[in-house]
């Protein structure tokens, strides 16, 4: 059973309120049982008012401790709703919450998802490159191979910028040595000779140096291997009367040029001297370009004849034109003053016809004879 009240944490319910008010009565009862013999002289009635009394008492406590109850249960159903109240609020407040909670957290997988996703595709991707790169590597660790490959980037880029006539890959030369690449110069300037080289080896060894000694060992490497190369085209492929008078080594690698042309000026420098020129892939298409303008000009100038002819015939085409341009303005006048004469012509006939509408028509009397109703015209 809930308690009625409670007070500095002490509690009382109903039971044990009317179990103390039982009490108390029995307490008195007892007490005037108990009494002294001096109060024996109380009589029935006196005793029957004393009864009276308490009796009244305990309704007017019942009463009270009723009226109590219901303050207590009018008290308890207003806490009740109070308590409904708050657990809706918070119950809706935790339900939006939740709902809110929820969709962020639909959102943020989404988008995890998505992320996961890109990252997924970014990992093949890279999966892709790895594979890529390691058959490059194995492609550039192979001296064939990379031979072969550094060839191929040479051929690509002269099928690119010069046109098929221009060019004759794998040629062979009147001295039997055979050269990667011959283009074909206008006129009598003859062939350039274009050989593919790639002292990948010795410029590895030296970007992988640790400390001078090995850098120093390496540089001699490398720079001797690429004297060699420009030494072995200047004795193959310069050819007097046959080939151009300067040869060139295509390096399919920027990086090896850059190195050349930063640290070993010398070779470069020796290069020109035995007429080889060090070309890498993009100093080779600008040569490529100018020997493109070069054979366009000379294809110009082979032409000029036929240029300067068509150009007569088109002149005496012009001067035609005008001539009959000439005559058909000659007939143009030649209508107009005819249409002016014709019309000259129609004016005088309609100035006649007018005249003639003047006239008068004679007409017969009753007499017989003729009247002229007006004088005619003199």
């Amino acid at each position: 059973m809930e308690p009625l009240f409670s007070y500095s944490g002490i509690s009382l319910t109903l039971a044990e309120l009317l179990l103390a008010i039982a009490l108390v009565i029995l307490g008195a009862i007892i007490g005037l049982l108990l009494a002294p013999k001096g109060n024996d002289t109380m009589s029935a009635e006196q005793m029957k008012s004393y009864l009276g009394q308490m009796a009244e008492k305990q309704s007017s406590l019942q009463g009270r401790l009723s009226q109590f109850a219901e303050d207590a249960a009018v008290r308890e159903e207003k806490l009740r709703q109070n308590l409904d109240l708050r657990l809706d609020q918070v119950a809706h407040k935790v339900g939006k919450s939740l709902s809110d909670t929820q969709e962020r957290s639909s959102k943020n997988l989404k988008d995890l998802h998505e992320r996961l996703a890109l990252i997924d595709q970014a990992q093949h991707n890279i999966k892709a490159l790895s594979s890529e790169v390691s058959n490059l590597h194995a492609l550039l660790a192979n001296k064939q191979a990379r031979g072969a490959w550094g060839e191929k980037a040479m051929q690509d880029l002269i099928e690119n910028y010069l046109p098929p006539s221009a060019y004759t890959f794998q040629a062979v030369l009147s001295n039997g040595k055979r050269v990667d690449a011959l283009i074909h110069l206008p006129g009598d300037q003859g062939n350039v000779a274009i050989d593919s080289k790639f002292p990948m080896e010795a410029w590895r060894r030296l970007i992988d140096a640790d400390n001078d000694a090995d850098k120093l060992t390496a540089s001699k490497s490398f720079r001797a291997d690429v004297l060699v190369h420009i030494k072995a085209i200047a004795d193959k492929y310069l050819i007097f009367g046959e080939t151009y008078e300067i040869a060139m080594l295509f390096l399919p690698s920027e990086a090896i040029y850059a190195e050349l042309h930063t640290n070993f000026t010398d070779v470069v420098e020796k290069g020109f001297s035995a007429k080889v020129m060090i070309v890498s892939p993009t100093t080779f298409m600008a040569t490529l370009h100018t020997m493109r303008a070069v054979m366009k000009d000379a294809v110009m100038r082979e032409q000029a004849h036929i240029i300067q002819k068509e150009v007569g015939v088109l002149a005496n085409d012009v001067r035609l034109l005008s001539e009959r341009a000439n005559k058909l303005q000659t007939h143009f006048n030649q209508a107009a003053k005819d249409v002016e004469s014709i019309l000259t012509s129609s004016r005088k006939i309609t100035n006649r016809s007018d005249r003639i509408g003047q006239l008068d028509v004679p007409q017969k009397s009753d007499s017989g004879s003729t009247d002229l109703l007006d004088t005619p015209p003199q």
